[in-house]
């Protein structure tokens, strides 16, 4: 046991003193914040950009007045052209667009919109509800329907959310959990890959210097592999809290004194614009305050731990098995399509039914359960037991897959100069 402790001792820091992995810890925080800060820089730009648009009317109903210049467009009137005429006036004077209301016996045909790039939906959207909603309007009147009556008649209650505590809930409150939950698990899926990539480079650099047949002289190759991947961890966990921690200073500190917001998005507007009301914001934040973040941070550690063990085996395996990383590409078919599933599974079907057979069923699989159960958990109603029992089957499923990822690391580690294929190491497997 004194000689794994030594071996994770080394790991740790030969991973924490390595020039490369100092400057990629304090690095990595600085360009993605950078990245972050230029994309809502870029977005701002964008925002400020004010669409020149041209419309012609050829109805009797004057639509053209409900559109008026905002923060974001500018509409340019014309009146007693052809369609030909403003549409090559348009595109002369280098419009965002024309929108052309047609007329029939001075009645509205039909609506079209040309431009040469592509509207956003809910620009479209917009104008779509503002010219039907005038018509209708209009055809009531020539039916000689009071518009008064009607709308003192017109209903329009909004649905309130509640859970059967009586608890109120937004209707942003599937958006939020499914924001909770996909980020944990993507979060997850990235590490996995990065951590296990670096166990794997590891074991395939010290095979390659031989370094490793000096070691395992004196120490057990399950040993050697077990105090890889632990120290590999380690170092991880370390990257991470010093990522988190500058990268919440630096962005702390450009969002202060730089005045730029990086997660500022204008395909937000109208989620916002929704939210304006003091109780609705009060109910998000409520939405906010009910997610179990406690439990969340738990199971992500938790899990975490648990992904990556049974992961790095697998890579470590990998790296023992090849004499350098271009030969590693055969064997990670089977350890990405696990992850790319659960991510799949998880925004496709948790996030529809996130206690439905498809979702329970990938929570429990090991190879999956890390990424989906923590999915699932933002969504509550998941028993412990549930969670317990995941769980259990993950880190059961590591000693199962450490031993066979031992039975190949003890022989492959030893071998070199000859190509490995799959047949190849179900031979070391019944070594």
């Amino acid at each position: 046991m004194d000689k794994l402790w030594l071996i994770i001792k080394r790991e740790y820091l030969n991973k924490v003193r390595n020039r490369t992995f100092i400057i990629m810890t304090f690095v990595s925080p600085v360009i993605f914040v950078g990245v972050a800060l230029l994309i809502g820089w870029l977005t701002s730009i964008n925002s400020d950009t004010t669409r020149k648009i041209a419309v012609l009317d050829q109805t009797d109903y004057d639509y053209a007045a409900l559109f008026k210049e905002d923060d974001r467009s500018e509409y340019i009137h014309l009146v007693g052209v052809s369609k030909e005429a403003a549409i090559a006036a348009s595109k002369k004077s280098d419009y965002y667009g024309l929108l052309l209301i047609e007329a029939r016996e001075g009645q509205l045909a039909t609506i079209s919109f040309y431009s040469d790039d592509s509207p956003a939906q809910g620009f479209l959207e917009s104008i779509e509800h503002k010219i039907n909603q005038k018509a209708t309007a209009n055809n009531l009147e020539d039916a000689g329907i009071n518009l008064t009556i009607i709308e003192q008649l017109t209903i329009n209650k909004e649905l309130q959310l509640q859970d059967f505590a009586g608890e109120k809930t937004s209707k942003m409150s599937g958006w939020i959990k499914i924001a909770a939950g996909g980020a944990a698990g993507y979060l997850l899926m990235m590490f996995i890959i990065i951590y296990g990539n670096m166990v794997m480079r590891s074991v395939i650099e010290e095979k390659t210097n031989r370094i490793v047949e000096i070691i395992v002289s004196s120490v057990k190759p399950i040993y050697l592999m077990i105090g890889k991947i632990t120290g590999t961890s380690l170092a991880g966990i370390t990257q991470f809290l010093i990522w988190v921690f500058v990268g919440f200073i630096l962005m702390l500190v450009a969002t202060t004194f730089l005045g730029v917001d990086a997660f500022s998005n204008p395909a937000n507007a109208d989620v916002m614009l929704q939210a304006q009301d003091m109780s609705k914001m009060e109910l998000i934040f409520n939405d906010i305050a009910q997610l179990p973040l406690l439990k969340l941070l738990v199971c992500f550690f938790i899990y975490f731990m648990g992904g990556y063990f049974l992961y790095a085996s697998i890579y470590t395996a990998i790296g023992a098995a090849v004499d350098n990383e271009t030969d590693t590409q055969q064997f990670m078919l089977p350890v990405i399509i696990p992850l790319m599933l659960a991510i799949y599974v998880g925004f496709f079907s948790v996030m529809d039914h996130p206690h439905g057979t498809i979702a329970v069923i990938f929570s429990y699989i090991p190879l999956t359960s890390p990424i989906v159960m923590l999915m699932r958990i933002p969504f509550g109603d998941i028993a412990w037991w549930e969670i317990a029992l995941s769980m259990l089957l993950l880190y059961a499923s590591i000693i199962g897959v450490a031993m066979l990822a031992a039975k190949i690391y003890r022989i492959g580690i030893l071998m070199y100069g000859k190509k490995t294929n799959w047949k190849e190491l179900y031979k070391w497997l019944r070594y």
